[in-house]
């Protein structure tokens, strides 16, 4: 069992004592909300994890070492912060395809770049801000945000590869 299983035991078993203990029926609504929330997710991740695993065995790590490798250069910055701005899903999707990505040869740099990118400038984050935000405050946001990613990527390969 790695930290993080352990982490969400304890959190989830602090709630799980709270809710009984509060004996108002929290601990069956959370019980309910919960095995819903499962029931609704358990396709979405099966099928991450399955995409996952095949971009694993059939990423060429050639291909990856070469255009986001760690001698990949501003290019390779550049490109893994388009990458990062298209990736689909939620972290329990990203992390394991930009995990898959590393492993096969994509510097710390890029790496860093791309879970910032995507962290920052999802591009289907834009159908949501726009509605509430507004363009001038989404041309802002965006504009600036550009930037971001491939700093943190330029100041990690710098620093640390």
């Amino acid at each position: 069992m790695n930290t993080a299983i352990t982490t969400l035991w304890i959190i989830a078993g602090g709630l799980i004592i709270y809710a009984w203990s509060r004996r108002d029926g929290s601990l069956h609504k959370g019980t309910v909300l919960g095995w819903n929330t499962a029931k609704r997710n358990v396709a979405l991740l099966a099928f991450a994890f399955i995409i996952v695993g095949y971009v694993n065995v059939l990423s060429p790590t050639q291909l990856v070492q070469e255009w986001i490798g760690p001698d990949s250069g501003w290019q390779g910055l550049f490109l893994a912060e388009i990458i990062g701005m298209l990736l689909p899903g939620g972290p329990y999707v990203v992390f394991p395809l930009i995990a898959v990505l590393y492993g096969a040869g994509a510097g710390l740099g890029p790496a860093v770049t791309l879970v910032t990118s995507w962290a920052t400038q999802a591009l289907l984050t834009i159908t949501f801000e726009l509605p509430f935000m507004g363009w001038r405050f989404t041309a802002i946001r965006w504009g600036l945000g550009l930037i971001v990613p491939v700093l943190a990527g330029a100041v990690a390969q710098l620093l640390f590869s």
